[in-house]
């Protein structure tokens, strides 16, 4: 376990359905902003399901931007650890939640499973073909930005501001 990567930031979802994308839109979004460390990895996993098992199986811990499809304000944010995701929500309802769920099954089967968080936000459209995330998923970056910053300090890590020129 010494030589794992401490912790690996993952945002997942589709960036096809709007709003569905907003995980991969956050994270090429934060990497723009900060840089990777030997303690942190930033990663687009966008809907690669199973190829996501090296990377979720390489760290200690693992950070889940997504979003939650639930009867909520869009643009309301969630924090849930593996266990709270589990108890608490309702079935997955789309295929990349689906196998995102299998790939953390797979992962603790193997004994590599990470401690797990989950950042999440409510989507206000999903579904419709669209490469545009509305603009009140944009506007929530820097809430969600806070959010991780905040995650990241429970862990004493820190994410090295990128300086620009």
């Amino acid at each position: 376990m010494e030589d794992k990567n401490l912790v690996s930031i993952l945002g997942i979802g589709n960036i096809l359905l709007e709003d569905e994308g907003f995980g991969v839109h956050f994270v090429r979004w934060i990497s723009q902003r900060y840089q990777e460390t030997d303690e942190i990895r930033i990663i687009d996993g966008g809907t690669l399901g199973y190829g996501l098992l090296d990377i979720i199986s390489s760290c200690r811990n693992l950070i889940v931007v997504d979003v939650l499809k639930v009867d909520d304000t869009p643009g309301s944010l969630y924090r849930f650890n593996k266990q709270e995701m589990e108890i608490h929500l309702p079935p997955p309802t789309s295929a990349h939640e689906v196998t995102f769920s299998d790939v953390l099954f797979k992962v603790e089967l193997m004994d590599e499973s990470p401690d797990v968080v989950f950042l999440c936000i409510v989507p206000e459209k999903y579904g419709d073909m669209d490469l545009e995330m509305t603009p009140l998923m944009r506007e929530k970056f820097p809430a969600m930005e806070k959010l991780l910053l905040e995650e990241l300090s429970r862990l004493n890590v820190k994410l090295e501001t990128i300086a620009h020129a």
